[in-house]
């Protein structure tokens, strides 16, 4: 009688299907990468030269992932740009401390390797490492049957980056009558969704119906190297922060130094439509500035004499403006008014 013998692939890892999927990853970081760091991909470690002119500077180094925005992805059918996301979420702390994004690694984990969703997910991915100016050079899929239900998975993404001595941004650079300037976000990013599904969820509302919440809530993060980058190059900036968890106040009061205060006037918030239909759900002002960017991606520091130049370096749509400025004072952050939705 012949036996039955058990398999991997029986207990539901399919190796072949993860081979493929690492050769299609290959074949796009060597389309992308213009040097050898394509031949990581695949191997037991990703090894990249420092670049020689980052010899007497700082590594810095930041992990995230995307949340429970993955969960909005599995509703729509629509992986190819949660990638820009994971991207987004790791390289915007990078720039933060002026770092430049040289190297991103992933990790993908599924209940089972669907190569047309993972292609999907590893192309926004690939997308998020070009607007970032950094380059893929490896990563891990782990095939998890039993510890997802079918069609779920998540994402993490790790990123390194290099800046020189002179250019690492401080708060001990942040001075009295600074100004506090917003760079608007591009929506939600990638933060406050377990709220905005529990909305979803109780008022018993069908995205896939509304063209406004389909276009809106997997709208990617928006990502702000080139701008931050340049700005610090050109000595136009004492410091910034990227607004993720914990919104606006959480996010300042942690580029602040002590005996100064960041007063930010929240009526002068150029809000945007999605933040305005969650708010009607009855959200406090107070949940809803903790919870979500409003409409603020980062926030720059700067002297006054440096606005309108740095305004220069923003297209229309994420063109920067003043909410606050920065003064004498025990308390790190100080939020004036209240926000104005009727903008």
């Amino acid at each position: 009688m012949k036996k039955n013998n058990l398999t991997y692939r029986k207990s539901g890892v399919n190796i072949k299907a993860a081979d493929n999927f690492v050769n299609y990853i290959s074949s796009l970081a060597k389309k992308y990468n213009n040097s050898k760091e394509s031949r990581n991909i695949g191997g037991f470690g990703s090894v990249s030269k420092i670049p020689s002119s980052y010899s007497n500077g700082y590594l810095v180094a930041s992990t995230d992932g995307v949340g429970t925005k993955i969960e909005i992805a599995n509703d729509l059918k629509k992986f190819d740009t949660i990638g820009i996301d994971l991207v987004a979420m790791s390289v915007n702390d990078l720039i933060v401390q002026g770092a430049r994004p040289f190297i991103f690694l992933d990790y993908i984990s599924i209940d089972k390797i669907i190569l047309s969703k993972l292609k999907s997910i590893i192309r926004g991915i690939s997308k998020g490492c070009q607007l970032a100016q950094c380059k893929l050079v490896g990563g891990e899929t782990a095939e998890m049957p039993g510890t997802y239900t079918k069609g779920k998975f998540d994402l993490a993404g790790f990123s390194v980056g290099f800046v020189k001595k002179k250019n690492l941004l401080k708060k001990k650079n942040v001075k009295n009558k600074d100004l506090i300037i917003a760079v608007p976000s591009s929506g939600l990013h990638s933060n406050g969704y377990s709220l905005v599904r529990y909305i979803i969820k109780k008022n018993k509302i069908n995205i896939t119906r509304s063209k406004f919440l389909k276009k809106e809530l997997i709208k990617p993060t928006k990502i702000y190297t080139k701008e931050i980058l340049k700005l610090n190059e050109k000595k136009l900036i004492k410091i910034c922060a990227n607004i993720t968890g914990g919104g606006l106040k959480d996010n300042i009061a942690r580029i602040i130094p002590k005996g100064l205060t960041a007063e930010i006037n929240l009526s002068k918030i150029k809000t945007l439509k999605i933040f305005k239909w969650i708010k009607k759900f009855n959200i406090s002002d107070k949940e809803m500035i903790s919870t979500f960017n409003c409409g603020i991606g980062f926030c720059i520091i700067a002297s006054e004499r440096n606005l309108k130049n740095i305004k220069k370096y923003f297209s229309s749509n994420f063109k920067p403006y003043i909410i606050g400025k920065i003064t004498k004072g025990n308390q790190l952050v100080i939020l004036n008014d209240k926000i104005n939705w009727n903008k």
